[in-house]
């Protein structure tokens, strides 16, 4: 005969409950947050439950998230990339730099050149982190915040100080174009209006997606199968939980905190692309504002400091708080450096929330 307390089973189970329903709200507890800044907004600040608004915020947000993508890939593995908003800047000056003097040339041949350049930016940048960091031992905030430095400097030289236009017929429409327009007589048009609308049949026209949208998730997607599903991925989480503990297991530590700084600048590299695109010209200082944002939709979306643990998925979600406190903020008509003290307060939050989370599971 089997005797059980009939609190027994009560006692054993709690414990494990308790902790997964911990888990589970550190997972969504950004996404909570997200629904809540919304739905105070829409009540509060006129014209934000919109669509032509919520397509705004997408392209502006657009670029800070393509910056934050590499920027998570090095965290996790428990180092930080200072240089990514500098690196934009002279990919943008080095895109618009080539692009100028290829005036005449068709614009895709324009185009590839001006990608090549700023590809060749980023790569040479995360090689330079890569090979300090890895190679040397340096501080990863030493090491990159010294690129910092460089990528600055070169930026203004080569620019000498004022913006680089791009004369380039079309360029701009890659930039703030968008995947669908909609015209309620001429139909549906992919990329482009559809064909036939002209003059004042032009105000009609719907427009869906912003191209700086698709772009975004296009990357978004490739980062998070690249840590999700592949050997790299499992290999960044694994030195950032322990690189010690990684070596012993075979794991190539030097080899892929190269590929990870690398990719960081690349990603770099192709938010100025991106800003290119936008703005049709590129500017030293286009990114020196956006390596704070980058980190904290970073840290917002629950990856630690300490490395180990992060999602591109929470990346995502905190580059949308941060655009939805910004453009919620300037519909309110509060002064737009507020917006510097809202993010921060909910960085210090975010990183609240994640300790209290270890308390409790602990």
């Amino acid at each position: 005969m089997t005797v059980q307390s009939s609190g027994g089973a009560d006692t054993a189970g709690a414990p494990g409950v308790g902790v997964q329903a911990v888990r589970l709200i550190g997972r969504v507890w950004a996404w909570l947050f997200l629904l809540a800044l919304i739905a105070f907004f829409t009540a509060t600040a006129p014209h934000f439950f919109d669509l032509f608004n919520f397509q705004a915020m997408g392209a502006n947000t657009a670029i800070v998230l393509v910056l934050a993508l590499g920027q998570t890939f090095v965290i996790i593995t428990g180092g930080i990339d200072l240089s990514v908003g500098y690196v934009m800047g002279l990919a943008t000056v080095v895109i618009s730099l080539i692009m100028q003097n290829m005036v005449g040339y068709p614009l895709p041949v324009a185009l590839l050149a001006g990608m090549a350049g700023g590809l060749g930016v980023g790569i040479t940048a995360g090689l330079f982190n890569g090979f300090v960091v890895a190679r040397l031992n340096v501080s990863p905030f030493i090491a990159t915040l010294g690129t910092l430095g460089i990528a600055q400097g070169l930026a203004f030289v080569l620019s000498g100080g004022p913006p680089v236009s791009i004369q380039i017929p079309g360029l701009g429409a890659l930039g703030n174009g968008y995947v669908v327009y909609w015209h309620s007589t001429f139909g549906l048009g992919l990329f482009g209006l559809p064909e036939g609308v002209t003059g004042p049949e032009m105000r009609n026209v719907r427009s869906f997606i912003p191209l700086q949208l698709l772009y975004a998730g296009v990357l978004t997607a490739t980062c998070a199968y690249l840590l999700s599903s592949t050997q790299f991925g499992r290999h960044v989480y694994a030195i950032g939980g322990s690189a010690k503990a990684a070596l012993r297991a075979g794991i190539p530590v030097k080899r892929d905190l190269f590929k990870v700084y690398v990719l960081s600048s690349v990603m770099a590299s192709l938010a100025g692309l991106m800003y290119v695109l936008r703005y049709t010209g590129g500017v030293a200082s286009s990114g020196d504002a956006l390596l704070l944002s980058s980190i904290a939709a970073i840290v917002i979306g629950g990856a630690s400091l300490f490395g180990g643990e992060g999602r591109i998925g929470g990346t995502l979600v905190g580059a949308m708080i941060i655009a939805v406190i910004q453009n919620g903020l300037v519909l309110l008509g509060i002064d737009p450096f507020w917006q510097y003290a809202a993010v921060g307060a909910v960085i210090i939050l975010a990183v609240l929330a994640d300790q209290a989370k270890l308390r409790i599971v602990r």
